[in-house]
């Protein structure tokens, strides 16, 4: 427990970036009604598990056009 206290200074901006980041692609993949690869459900899945990479992997590759 005193390691992670330890490193929890350096831990937390990367924590609080990592949740930002998936609430906003979530909110995203919940709003947005065209998507280039993939369905609705497998980008929520993607979002939620795949953690840190999911979201960035969302605004690359599935996020569709914008209308």
């Amino acid at each position: 427990m005193e390691t992670l206290m330890e490193y929890l200074p350096a831990l937390l901006p990367l924590i609080l970036i990592e949740v930002g980041l998936a609430l906003f692609a979530l909110v995203h993949v919940l709003r947005h009604p065209h998507y280039r690869h993939g369905s609705k459900g497998i980008w929520i899945v993607v979002v939620i598990l795949v953690q840190f990479l999911g979201p960035i992997a969302y605004f690359v590759f599935g996020r569709g056009e914008e209308e």
